[in-house]
């Protein structure tokens, strides 16, 4: 991917010009884009449910008017086709001009409104509207779209590091972090305002179905003068990517630069996630093809040029996506398939391609594990006792709690068989699930502390890796054909988990397993997943939807003892072969030669341990679904408490991922009984503060 333009000042400093050879190369390939664009939007409009085609719509463009199955040709096209085709437009015009100025101001290839968490904070902020009942206008809807996208993207760039030259790794993970838990808050709203919010989720995925054509006539003009403003700043965002200093040197103030470009970028977003939804990765797509094409056609290296060449990739991208979905799947097929699925895969695929060119820096994981201290091994045994007290207390109460509290001497007479039936019926359902909160949290702990100390980066975590991604996908494989039982469901998560972490390694492991690649690594692989899963789900049979999507966002409802039994029995084996290799996660830990000096197969020993976390934590998908953040913070709670030893972080970090479980899960059905909110968005709204937290210790 080329960088951004370098040339030499001369002996008198003046800023880079367009000469006419350039203007007219840039202006020729804009040219060849919107040549493209349209060519696309002909297709585009002749995909649809009501049977009319492409020599109907050329008949009613010549002056016949006609009907196809009863209704007007007229009427398709300006009611349904012609909206969608500009809503496309629009959407991914604004998306892509908002990529190019985000990559530019960080100078980040990996910077989008997706990665940012600009779009996750646009669309919180909506739904927050939303769910109040507050009916505002569209351009008071962008308003509330927009402050929620800055206030979120200001928040992750402030956690990265400096704007300018952010370390991709810190980047991605701070944005992906709070892009998590701004989605569980509006899971969460999802879930307590149901009646506000119906209809909200699948419009959450990104769609291009409109009412009419007014809302895409109201927005165009908006993004037109957007565009202007931004292209107003062209040339100092050139000059720009000489850096900093020579930026300053040659007159141009960096820092209003800078947050103008950011507010038009958001501005766009904004604009996007009103009209169609949150469509994802588009902002990241356009701006990589855009610079990929400039090694070509060196006038793209211009902001002149760039915004406006970004901005109608970004369209293409969408208008091509959306019509090869309608063509691949049928027009009816199509119809329950959100244009935001194609793209989420395209753009998981584009950061694991990025992330396998970009060097490891190393950045985000030295600071915190410096900051461990040496730890006895009696405040060790006072914390593992304290642990499991919590833990017991949690469960008891765990037993206790929900919409009928019990006392502990029911908890007897249930033991004993002699309980009231009522009482036996809330025992029964509640004992399997504290059962399989505690053992899924212990294995997500053990099995972040895994992964944390073999890829030496205590940001890692099996969620934030793709494995449960990949675990869930399985699951969902097996619930959505309707083949097999509980015994084929665990069979599929469990091999989709591995095949997963296999993929994640052989896309890494060039040259070596480097830690910051793969966390991007895994992140991409994640988000493909997730958009498989997501495309599964929508084919499937909706009465089973809402019933899958809830277990997917972490939840112990409806969980029986034999569900976790494959828990137990994993960690069973688990637990005492990591306690052997305890030494050789110590010495994994430190650096690359340690291990080789004390003898240990260093390859050998990583493949062997990250083989035993995905497992684990493939299996704790099965009891109790995909619960994000446990594998990360537990293991830093236990450093922090007992040091750096792994001997004493895995027993202390599986207790205090049982109990976080428990807890989250406790909470969830308690806080709003009857009604209850799943255990992985509790855990979110827990757990994404605590990883920007350690963002934060960890800045440079």
């Amino acid at each position: 991917m080329s960088a951004l333009p370098r040339t030499e000042p001369d002996t008198e400093p003046r800023l880079p010009r367009v000469g006419l050879g350039g203007g007219v190369s840039g202006v020729a390939v804009l040219a060849g884009l919107l040549g493209v664009l349209l060519a696309a939007g002909l297709w585009h409009l002749t995909q649809g449910t009501s049977g009319v085609g492409f020599w109907d719509l050329l008949r009613y463009l010549g002056g016949a008017h006609e009907s196809v199955g009863g209704v007007p040709v007229g009427d398709v096209l300006t009611g349904s086709r012609l909206p969608r085709l500009l809503a496309g437009v629009a959407v991914g015009f604004a998306l892509g001009a908002a990529g190019a100025l985000l990559q530019s101001v960080t100078r980040n290839a990996l910077a989008a409104p997706d990665t940012l968490a600009v779009t996750a904070g646009a669309y919180f902020a909506l739904t927050l509207v939303a769910a109040f009942g507050l009916a505002v206008p569209l351009w008071a809807s962008s308003t509330v779209a927009f402050v929620g996208g800055l206030l979120a993207a200001a928040l992750v760039l402030s956690l990265s590091g400096s704007a300018a030259n952010s370390a991709s790794t810190r980047l991605v993970l701070a944005g992906s972090a709070i892009a998590m838990a701004l989605d569980a808050a509006t899971a969460m709203l999802l879930i307590l305002f149901k009646e506000n919010t119906t209809g909200l989720y699948a419009w959450g995925n990104g769609s291009l179905a409109q009412l009419n054509i007014d809302a895409s006539l109201r927005a165009i003009p908006v993004i037109a003068v957007v565009l202007c403003l931004a292209l107003l700043l062209s040339r100092r965002l050139d000059v720009l990517g000489l850096g900093d200093d020579a930026a300053s040197s040659l007159g141009v103030p960096v820092r209003s630069t800078r947050v103008v470009a950011l507010i038009c970028a958001v501005l766009l977003t904004g604009i996007s996630v009103t009209l169609a939804g949150p469509i994802a990765f588009v902002g990241l797509g356009a701006p990589v093809l855009a610079r990929l094409l400039a090694n070509r056609v060196r006038v793209l290296r211009r902001h002149l040029f760039l915004v406006p060449a970004c901005g109608l990739l970004g369209a293409l991208l969408v208008i091509v996506a959306d019509a090869s979905v309608r063509a691949i799947l049928g027009a009816q097929g199509a119809t329950s398939i959100p244009t935001g699925v194609p793209t989420s895969l395209l753009g998981g695929v584009l950061i694991v391609v990025l992330a396998l060119r970009l060097r490891d820096s190393g950045s985000s994981r030295q600071a915190s594990q410096a900051r461990v201290g040496p730890r006895s091994r009696r405040r060790f045994i006072v914390v593992l006792v304290v642990a499991v007290a919590l833990l017991t207390t949690a469960v008891l109460v765990g037993v206790l709690a929900g919409s009928l509290w019990l006392r502990t001497g029911d908890i007897v007479l249930w033991l004993r068989g002699t309980a009231p039936e009522l009482i036996g019926q809330a025992l029964d359902e509640r004992a399997p699930r504290v059962c399989a909160a505690v053992l899924a949290g212990a294995a997500l702990g053990l099995a972040g502390s895994v992964v944390q100390g073999t890829a030496r980066n205590p940001l890692a975590e099996p969620g934030v890796l793709g494995i449960t991604a990949g675990a869930g996908l399985g699951a969902v494989i097996v619930v959505t054909s309707g083949t097999g039982g509980r015994p084929a469901l665990i069979l599929a998560a469990v091999a989709m988990g591995l095949g997963t972490f296999a993929l994640i390694t052989a896309l890494a492991w060039r040259g070596g397993l480097l830690p910051d690649r793969f966390l991007l690594v895994g992140i991409g692989c994640g988000y493909s997943l997730s958009a498989v899963t997501t495309f599964l789900l929508l084919r499937a049979d909706p009465w089973n939807t809402p019933r899958v999507l809830t277990w997917l966002s972490g939840t112990t409802y409806g969980r029986s003892f034999p569900d976790v039994v494959p828990v137990a029995i994993a960690l069973s084996v688990a637990t005492p072969v990591v306690a052997g290799m305890c030494r050789q996660l110590d010495l994994l830990a430190v650096d690359e030669d340690v291990p080789r000096v004390f003898g240990v197969r260093r390859e050998g020993a990583r493949l062997s341990l990250l083989t035993i976390a995905a497992v684990v934590a493939a299996v704790s998908v099965v009891a109790i679904g995909v619960v994000g953040f446990v594998g990360l913070v537990a293991p830093h709670l236990a450093r922090a408490l007992v040091g750096a030893r792994h001997g004493r972080i895995v027993p202390v970090a599986m207790v205090a991922g049982g109990l976080l479980v428990c807890v989250a899960d406790t909470l969830g059905r308690t806080l709003i009984a009857p009604s209850q909110l799943p255990a992985g968005l509790m855990m979110a709204l827990v757990g994404a503060p605590y990883f920007v937290w350690l963002l934060h210790r960890s800045r440079a």
